[in-house]
């Protein structure tokens, strides 16, 4: 990787500055290697050579997995979803997967060992592995998915009142997915004769991601877990709902960690459909506690201490305040 200076930019907010001038034969070798790109990806990359600065770079790793994504793929890209598996979604087999990196090291000058391309999964990963190493940043803990059937085992809200089809937990947040299927029993009367999903439900839903993200991707002290019998709703703030979602409409749920120091653990959430905003919240906090992993019997959901004399824990309550 070229040798680079941090610098601060317009508004106070610091990037790297390479230190090897980009002239033009420089620009015709950059064009020459993303011919196949989109123009959008070659400027982005002219940019970032010429300034350093790395909020150009997820516009070129984007580009470049989209060259080699098969046509008929390429449209899942466009609605931006860090959450698309390389493999699954986008069908990059390992030889792909190589050629995608040799691209990106000559484009953007750095180098990459074959090792740290294990744990690439999905497109956020490789964006946020490309930054973390353009930056000097340690590299974050690899995305893990959670499958239903797993969502089922360790949740302590059960369907019908689960509205989470399938989830992926990093170490800041977590991803998931809901389809409005028209069968949820709330659009028999919400509304007659035209089935809305409640905002106070998509706002459960942000909630209930939050808890699967404490029980599968929290940090925790040593020997101990996140008890699911102890994850409640505290709060929410900064809720706004941007678009009516309807039986049919696929919800991108995401949840990012804010501040999370026992007993409480704040996040910001969202929900989108394609690319439109359906949800915003600034703000969800929830309480939670800890239990000793190693006191858990076997075959225990989540692998927790169970307590018969403590109360059934209710589903996540959330509620829009006007």
């Amino acid at each position: 990787m070229p040798e680079a200076s941090q610098s601060a930019a317009s508004g106070n907010k610091p990037f790297f500055s390479l230190a090897k001038p980009f002239g033009p034969e420089d620009e015709a070798g950059l064009r020459e290697s993303l011919k196949r790109c989109s123009p959008s990806t070659f400027e982005a990359a002219v940019q970032y050579r010429k300034t350093g600065n790395p909020e150009h770079v997820p516009a070129v790793v984007i580009g470049v997995i989209e060259r080699f994504v098969e046509p008929d793929l390429r449209m899942k890209l466009k609605d931006a979803d860090d959450d698309l598996r390389l493999i699954e979604d986008l069908g990059v087999d390992s030889l792909t997967m190589m050629e995608i990196v040799i691209l990106v090291e000559d484009v953007l000058q750095l180098t990459i060992n074959n090792e740290e391309l294990r744990n690439l999964r999905t497109v956020g990963d490789v964006k946020t592995f490309i930054d973390c190493k353009i930056r000097g940043l340690p590299l974050p803990k690899p995305t893990k998915f959670v499958p239903i059937e797993r969502i089922c085992a360790v949740m302590p809200i059960q369907p019908p009142f689960l509205f989470l089809n399938e989830a992926s937990v990093s170490s800041t947040g977590a991803n998931g997915k809901y389809r409005i299927t028209g069968q949820e029993v709330f659009l028999q009367g919400h509304f007659k004769d035209n089935p809305v999903m409640p905002a106070s439900i998509m706002l459960e839903a942000i909630g209930q991601l939050a808890v699967l993200f404490l029980l599968e991707g929290a940090p925790t002290e040593p020997g101990m877990v996140i008890s699911p019998s102890t994850i409640f709703f505290a709060g929410c703030e900064g809720v706004r709902a941007h678009r009516v979602c309807r039986p049919g409409d696929l919800l991108t749920l995401s949840v990012k960690t804010k501040r999370m120091k026992m007993p409480l653990a704040t996040f910001e959430g969202s929900i989108r459909v394609g690319q439109e905003k359906a949800v915003i919240a600034e703000e969800i906090t929830l309480t939670f506690g800890y239990a000793a992993a190693a006191a858990a019997p076997a075959g225990e959901p989540g692998g927790l201490p169970h307590d018969p004399a403590a109360p059934a824990a209710p589903p996540l309550r959330v509620a829009i305040n006007g």
